[in-house]
């Protein structure tokens, strides 16, 4: 909504509008872009103009999108998953991730599915198997076992301490 209502301010017709995407009628000047730029910035966003960086935004977005805002677990494996959803062989997904991002899909898709177990675990609502079956983890024992590795903590001691260990999306 930000987006749109700043890109509106600015006098352009706006289509539509998803995470990590918006659609303009008509063709931007430069002067136009660096002052959509300039006012994205304002707001905590950022202009990605080249293909490469959208292509990486939509990767993001899709793992994002799977972790957090989805019920649903994936029955196919994440490299299947993203090649279909962004028409592009996962190779060459991969090796543009890893350029760009000096770190694999992969453990960027480990990074948020821990940033949930994390959410999940500070909520108290569920137990380690019902985090572990609803993010489609073989068992809590795996889960486990990936979460003291990025975290250096077993889920139970994290649990415990509960002191603003999560970090925002954007800082993954």
């Amino acid at each position: 909504m930000a987006v749109r209502n700043e890109l509106a301010a600015l006098g352009h017709v706006v289509g539509r509008v998803s995470l990590g995407e918006a659609e303009i009628d008509g063709e931007l000047s430069a002067n136009q872009t660096e002052v959509i730029a300039s006012n994205l910035n304002k707001l905590g966003f950022e202009l990605i103009e080249d293909r490469k960086g959208r292509i990486i935004e939509q990767v993001k977005n899709e793992i994002i999108t799977l972790v957090h805002h989805t019920e649903e677990v994936l029955n196919i494996n994440l490299s299947a998953h993203l090649a279909d959803k962004l028409q592009y062989d996962y190779t060459y997904l991969s090796n543009l991730f890893s350029d760009v991002e000096d770190t694999t899909i992969e453990k960027y898709y480990i990074a948020q599915r821990i940033e949930k177990v994390k959410e999940l675990l500070v909520y108290d609502e569920l137990s380690l198997a019902q985090i572990a079956d609803r993010l489609g983890y073989s068992s809590a024992a795996y889960l486990s076992g990936q979460f003291k590795k990025v975290t250096g903590l077993t889920p139970t001691h994290y649990k415990a301490i509960k002191d603003n260990k999560r970090r925002s999306i954007d800082q993954l």
